[in-house]
């Protein structure tokens, strides 16, 4: 049983490299990004709800943007606090501002994607670029390095979404590192021709795009997705690129609470199990490599069976995915998670299982 073990072990390992090296590698790895500025016309989209504190602090950095041809288009979403009244204010502030009212709808209320596609619809341009309304960009050059990848294939532009760092904070190391990860994943992915996620903190794509799969039709009912399941639809090795320059980066606050960021894990877990099969697939057999990748030696090493092989595939597995996303974190500027990259991943690998073994028995809270 134990030599059983042991080649389940070797398996892992070499699953674990093929992902670390193999397929992150792509995108790890790869050379430093460069773009000629297209300055196509764009429309920056924003749904709110209930976000008039964020929405005071960020928009005005929107309307900074250091880019010739571009309107802001405001999306309030029924709310009930002060976001519709900061959006007017905005409007008549900026001249390149559009807002849209949403009124509560009896078939989509509170639905974020039905917000969304009035969004849409009502914007001036054929690109849109996308962003949450407790997010901002790091430069006045972010539209700018974000549509300069549109092409007349690349209609789809997958960018980085990352976390602000909170000094002395343990939990945001791991938030931001799981961020990290998720980000070369998607990002890998993309470059290997099988894109299966975004994030709505930054994303861009034409709207044709969105007409072609009808919007968010197909998933119109779950709350959550408007970003990483629509992606899922309509992305493919044609028409999706990325986009890593660090001037091309947004950034919000993580939550500060393990209790948040567990409610917030739920969520997205939830979503993902509505990807396609393929990606389901992928997605599981990494995060089972890596649950495996700790149980296994820990059983092997309690009954001291090859213990030289089992500690040499340890430090050798640690290795390479050691450099894989410190490659990574230097190209998204989050090398300092990754001196607790042992600890974070054994953190982040049984809260994975946690979430999953908790929404295997309840539902997790929808998004507001």
């Amino acid at each position: 049983m134990l030599l059983i073990l042991l080649c389940l072990f070797i398996a892992v390992v070499a699953v674990q490299f093929l992902y670390y090296v193999v397929f992150f590698g792509k995108f790890s790895f790869a050379k430093p990004q460069t773009a000629t500025p297209k300055r196509v016309p764009i429309s920056v989209i924003v749904c709110a709800k209930n976000e008039a504190e964020n929405v005071a602090n960020f928009i005005p950095l929107l309307a900074e943007q250091n880019y010739s041809d571009y309107e802001i288009v405001l999306i309030d979403d029924a709310s009930s606090d002060d976001t519709l009244e900061l959006f007017e204010a905005f409007e008549k502030q900026y001249s390149n501002v559009k807002l849209v009212k949403v009124e509560n709808n009896e078939a989509f209320w509170g639905n974020k994607k039905f917000a969304l596609t009035l969004g849409i619809k009502a914007a001036k341009y054929e690109y849109l670029l996308f962003t949450d309304a407790d997010c901002y960009p790091k430069t006045t050059g972010w539209i700018t390095e974000m549509s300069a990848h549109f092409t007349k294939e690349k209609t789809i532009v997958l960018g980085y979404g990352a976390y602000e760092r909170i000094k002395g904070s343990f939990l945001n190391k791991i938030i931001r590192f799981e961020t990290l990860l998720t980000a070369t994943q998607y990002f890998s992915w993309a470059k290997l021709g099988k894109p299966y996620m975004g994030v709505g903190r930054n994303m861009a794509y034409k709207r044709e795009e969105f007409f072609k799969t009808n919007g968010f039709i197909e998933h119109m009912k779950i709350r959550s997705g408007d970003d990483d399941l629509f992606i899922n639809e309509a992305s493919n090795a044609r028409n999706t690129t990325i986009c890593y320059t660090p001037e091309s980066f947004t950034f919000s606050m993580p939550k500060t609470t393990f209790k948040d960021w567990f409610t917030q894990k739920r969520r997205h877990v939830a979503t993902a199990k509505h990807y396609k099969s393929f990606d389901r697939t992928q997605l599981a057999i990494f995060y089972g490599s890596q649950l495996l990748f700790i149980v296994l030696p820990i059983i092997l090493l309690a009954f001291q069976f090859q213990w030289i092989v089992v500690t040499s595939l340890i430090g050798f597995r640690y290795l390479f995915a050691w450099l894989s996303m410190g490659f990574a974190a230097g190209k998204l500027k989050e090398k300092d998670v990754m001196y607790w990259f042992p600890v974070i991943e054994i953190i982040l690998i049984f809260t994975q299982l946690n979430v999953f073994v908790t929404n295997t028995f309840s539902k997790p809270v929808q998004w507001k």
